[in-house]
């Protein structure tokens, strides 16, 4: 019998190199690792979130719109209604079972390092990620299969990204052989927005605090205590949380 390993992977910031923002210099991608029982539980959860305060379900949860009060979020001008609906995220942040494997390039120390005429920062990125999945996978059980989901961004980027993805299948990395990411019969899937898809909903909420957290970790930023015991250790070492160069 198998069980699913569930990814889902949304990003913070954008991950052009030519005209870099001094105010967020990084780009964030963030991996939610769940089990899909463990998926069920917390995508009923945020359906109850939306039901409660918007009555519905098909509202997208959008990082950026909450913290801008904008479209279906202006609801959070109101303060009684902020803070009910922060208390209801937190909770479900904090008492849901999930794992987080993030990682984040520095834009400016990247530059320098390879130039701004690579490509590749995205696929860069997703390949930290994909190895640490693959170190915690192997701290479970054997018997479990990857399905990985990404937000769409457009055909060539998917079509890019899907061929960068088949090579790490095809050779793996430097950490992790191809037979590692075989054994999970790891598969890449592209889902659009309008899927409402609740695990890549909660990656973009997650994503944004680790991205501030990378770009000044002395800055005040409760969102990510809220889930920094969230992010995947071995021991005393992070490896939920990969900056580079």
């Amino acid at each position: 019998m198998y069980f699913y390993g569930l990814l889902f992977i949304d990003e913070s910031g954008d991950h052009g190199l030519v005209s870099i923002d001094k105010n967020f210099p990084v780009f964030v991608l963030c991996g939610i690792l769940i089990s899909e029982d463990s998926y069920k539980i917390l995508s009923h959860r945020l359906n109850s979130l939306k039901e409660r305060f918007w009555g519905e379900k098909k509202v997208i949860l959008h990082s950026r719109n909450i913290r801008k009060c904008e479209k279906e979020f202006k609801i959070l001008f109101d303060n009684d209604i902020k803070s009910e609906f922060y208390k209801d995220i937190n909770d479900i942040v904090t008492f849901s079972d999930y794992e987080i494997i993030s990682s984040a390039i520095d834009k400016i120390k990247y530059t320098k390092r390879f130039g701004k005429l690579l490509d590749d920062v995205y696929e860069v990125a997703l390949s930290f990620i994909l190895e640490r999945t693959i170190f915690s996978l192997d701290d479970h059980e054997t018997n479990i299969k990857l399905r990985i989901i990404i937000e769409k961004r457009g055909k060539k980027e998917d079509h890019k990204l899907r061929a960068h993805f088949v090579k790490l299948l095809a050779r793996g990395t430097y950490y992790v052989s191809a037979s590692r990411f075989k054994k999970y019969d790891s598969q890449l899937y592209f889902r659009d927005k309008i899927s409402d898809v609740n695990g890549l909903q909660f990656a973009d909420l997650i994503a944004y605090p680790v991205a501030r957290y990378v770009i000044d970790s002395k800055r005040a930023n409760p969102a990510f205590h809220q889930l920094e015991d969230k992010i995947y250790r071995k021991g005393k070492k992070v490896y939920g949380l990969k900056v580079f160069p």
